[in-house]
């Protein structure tokens, strides 16, 4: 009996931590998915000054 509250107790572990594990890179991946966001706006905003700028000394 104590091998099969064993072998449930450490199948129960190993699912947490997995459960853990993703948990952990989803969270990483919402992290760069929200970076990427941010930085194409940037990148688009600061590409429109510079045609602007670029535009208005001609």
């Amino acid at each position: 009996m104590r091998e099969v509250k064993r072998r449930a107790q450490t199948a129960i572990e190993y699912l947490l931590m997995l459960a853990m594990a993703l948990i952990l890179v989803a969270i990483a991946l919402k992290a760069v998915v929200d970076t990427s966001k941010s930085l194409g706006e940037s990148i688009s905003n600061y590409t429109s000054v510079v045609r602007d700028r670029v535009i208005g000394n001609l």
